[in-house]
């Protein structure tokens, strides 16, 4: 009988990865495919394929502008939303995970306002450390980030000792409204860079290349690492700290280690990106329904479906009014906000309970 639920258990397990992958792969296909000029699938992995296997000469009688829009413009561009994506949802299950709360999100809890003011005041003040050159943004932005989360924790710590977990987000809604009237701040300030920084500060994937790749990617990959690996410590937590140290965790330096990482991942996302809000609330609260709240399954498909959800955004975005484009933070807020609303109603009435 146990082997028998094992295997039930296991196979559901294999048919949620493999729909979530199915589910990225299908948005990245069809966020490459579909533009101004449409290309199938076919050719998108043929010119995919070639980069990845340069032996073989797959790409014969292919258009070369073709081959441009593919490798120049469109895969940048969806792989970049990917990584974002994937990033805010799975610091969003985190922040949820840790605070037992479905409305703890980087947006809720003040820290992508503080890794916009990071970002911010490096456009602003034209910012340019020694040594890391076009990773001084990102920099600048996680350190921002991780600092933020610290003093709403510090500042809830010193209203209420208990911490309780309304006081924690109240705080971070404070911190997130004093970091938000220091870019308006900046942005009255500012001369001809306000364009700049208003289009940045709206979130959007879009023109920023290969180079905002390969500058998201160190940090993702960290991020993403510390979080993967803490999944056995949050389900512990999810029982209450003194539970959870008596099941051999240690409590404080998992709870700060899990932190820091979701912020990392926040900061990184904030600077390539911009301020994009919701794909944390909204991701990790529906992949908590389909798929259990397990944390060692959870972040990952969290993260799978975060990538694709922000790649299905990012293309709305960017056809809907075409050939205008849309920010894609405008996207996110327009499902994120009714599915807030909806997340609170069914808290108040004792529908959604972390406890």
């Amino acid at each position: 009988m146990q082997k028998q639920y094992i295997q039930i258990h296991s196979n559901k397990r294999f048919i949620h990865y493999s729909g979530s992958i199915l589910f990225v792969l299908a948005c990245m296909f069809t966020g490459i495919s579909m533009g101004s000029v449409s290309i199938s699938f076919s050719v998108i992995a043929r010119i995919i394929g070639e980069q990845l296997l340069p032996f073989l000469s797959l790409t014969d009688g292919i258009d070369e502008m073709q081959k441009s829009i593919v490798l120049q413009i469109r895969l940048p561009r969806v792989l970049l939303a990917a990584l974002v994506g994937g990033a805010l949802s799975i610091s969003g299950a985190a922040f949820q995970g840790l605070l037992k709360n479905p409305l703890a999100d980087p947006y809720t809890l003040g820290v992508s306002s503080g890794a916009s003011v990071g970002a911010v005041a490096v456009l602003f003040l034209g910012i340019s450390l020694p040594f890391v050159g076009q990773f001084t943004l990102p920099i600048i932005s996680i350190a921002a980030a991780v600092i933020t989360i610290f003093l709403v924790i510090g500042f809830a710590r010193m209203v209420d000792r208990f911490m309780s977990i309304s006081t924690i987000i109240l705080t971070g809604i404070i911190f997130s409204s004093f970091l938000g009237s220091l870019i308006s701040l900046m942005i009255a300030l500012t001369g001809e860079e306000l364009r700049q920084i208003v289009h940045w500060l709206l979130g959007s994937v879009g023109m920023r290349g290969w180079d905002y790749v390969y500058i998201m990617l160190p940090f993702f990959f960290v991020g993403v690492f510390l979080l993967a690996v803490q999944g056995q410590e949050l389900n512990a937590m999810t029982f209450g700290e003194e539970r959870a140290k008596q099941l051999g965790v240690q409590v404080e330096k998992q709870k700060y280690l899990i932190l820091a990482a979701a912020s990392i991942l926040t900061g990184a996302s904030v600077a390539v990106s911009g301020t994009i809000g919701f794909v944390g609330l909204v991701i990790p609260h529906i992949c908590r329904k389909l798929f259990g709240s397990d944390h060692r399954h959870l972040i990952p498909l969290s993260l799978l479906v975060g990538s694709g959800f922000l790649i299905v955004a990012d293309l709305i975005a960017r056809t809907i009014v075409s050939p205008s484009e849309l920010p894609i933070g405008v996207i996110t807020s327009l499902v994120g906000a009714p599915t807030f609303a909806f997340i609170l109603m069914q808290r108040r009435k004792g529908g959604v309970s972390y406890d």
